[in-house]
């Protein structure tokens, strides 16, 4: 049985309050969160089976519902469908500062679940959802140890300002949004008027002491008796690492120089396949393993090539630019077309002008606004030579 707990708590001229064991009592963990008559409902759970591999299968989903703003979703089943721009970015927004404070090696998959259930007309959900989020991880027994929380900085006339509201951003001439845990700066996202970079410090600095009262506040939610899960720390075989690295290091480093990209992939892959066929006879023998170990090589050697020689992956210096050219009117019937090429990497670009009654409507919890300007960006999988399902515009 989950235990309620309640904390209020006012950050600069703004009470927030955050409850836990009052909703969702099945989660492993949740947080309903609110600051003026903004709620988000944050839940976490994770799964108590791992599973292979050595990256963390997390899942974040964010959705602002029609009723929180006092409204009936549009369309013809009139009720809320596929995630809006505005979600996906949020979505991601959470996703970026949570992802690198679970343990290295915990591999359960965890779906963390942000609702907005009334949304006022002055305070925005998105960094009220960060911090519900990380609270939530904060009262589960999921190993996560030292929560996080994110505040909006805005400047208005000089004078820095937490959390302004939809108003006050629409005169800020800075605002960002900073993400961080009690002794570091996860995340920034946002932008500026023309500012200086003591400005800039000013502003993170001044958003990591709101940070760090927030996080607090997150503490005070913790129940006495509260305890993590055991996450069984990965057994590393160390005869079988020092068997890979004496075989794969060389060949990885001259690898990591090779200015084509397919060129260099192959030959990374040359160097795991000698690795496989040299090692298949040893005993406890796995691919998986090697497949690890040679991945971290990789991963150590490009780093240390970079902090030691001040060289990058394809052996440019760090001044160093790929060739450049461009093509324009390549495709006939567009309004506009080009072709931009910077070594391996290319970008066909298609620009289409249309009348205000091409404008883009977009309806949300604040109301309804129109677009003048779209961007639509594609990354299929050959322009990586891989293969993947298509099954419509994906998060990127």
């Amino acid at each position: 049985m989950k235990k309620y707990a309640k904390v209020s708590e006012n950050l600069e001229g703004k009470d927030f309050v955050f409850e836990t064991g009052k909703l969702a009592k099945q989660a492993d963990g949740s947080v309903f969160a609110q600051v003026g008559e903004t709620q988000v409902l944050a839940t976490v759970v994770s799964s108590h089976e791992s599973v292979d591999g050595d990256f963390l299968p997390l899942t974040v989903n964010y959705q602002e519902k029609a009723f929180a703003a006092g409204k009936i979703p549009g369309g013809f089943f009139k009720r809320e469908g596929r995630p809006t721009e505005a979600e996906t970015l949020i979505c991601r927004l959470i996703d970026r500062p949570l992802r690198p404070m679970f343990p290295k090696n915990y591999t359960y998959p965890t779906q963390i679940i942000i609702s907005v259930y009334s949304a006022d007309d002055a305070n925005p959900p998105d960094v009220l959802a960060l911090t519900a989020a990380s609270a939530a991880l904060t009262v589960s027994d999921i190993p996560w140890d030292d929560p996080i929380a994110a505040v909006r900085v805005g400047r208005i006339d000089g004078e820095l300002v937490c959390n302004p509201t939809y108003e006050e951003i629409d005169k800020a001439d800075l605002n960002f949004i900073v993400a961080g845990s009690s002794d570091a700066i996860l995340m920034v996202e946002g932008g500026a008027d023309v500012a200086l970079e003591e400005d800039i410090i000013d502003a993170l600095m001044y958003g990591h002491d709101q940070i760090k009262k927030l996080i607090e506040f997150q503490k005070k939610l913790i129940p006495d008796d509260l305890s993590k899960r055991e996450v069984p720390e990965k057994e590393t075989n160390s005869d079988l690492i020092s068997s890979v690295t004496s075989i794969v290091s060389e060949n990885i480093k001259s690898a990591a120089t090779i200015k084509s990209k397919q060129e260099r992939s192959s030959a990374f892959k040359e160097a795991y396949n000698t690795a496989l066929v040299d090692l298949e006879n040893e005993p406890n023998f796995d691919e998986k393993e090697v497949k690890s170990i040679f991945d971290k090589i990789r991963k150590d050697s490009i780093r240390k090539m970079m902090i030691s020689d001040k060289v990058r992956i394809d052996g440019r210096g760090f001044e160093d630019i790929r060739d450049i050219s461009s093509e324009i009117n390549l495709l006939p019937r567009a309004h506009g077309s080009s072709v931009f090429t910077r070594g391996e990497t290319q970008a066909l670009v298609a620009v289409t002008l249309g009348s205000k009654e091409d404008q883009q409507r977009v309806d949300s919890l604040i109301g309804e606004e129109k677009k003048s300007f779209m961007l639509h960006y594609n990354f299929p999988p050959f322009s990586v030579g891989e293969v993947s399902m298509r099954l419509g515009t994906g998060r990127r």
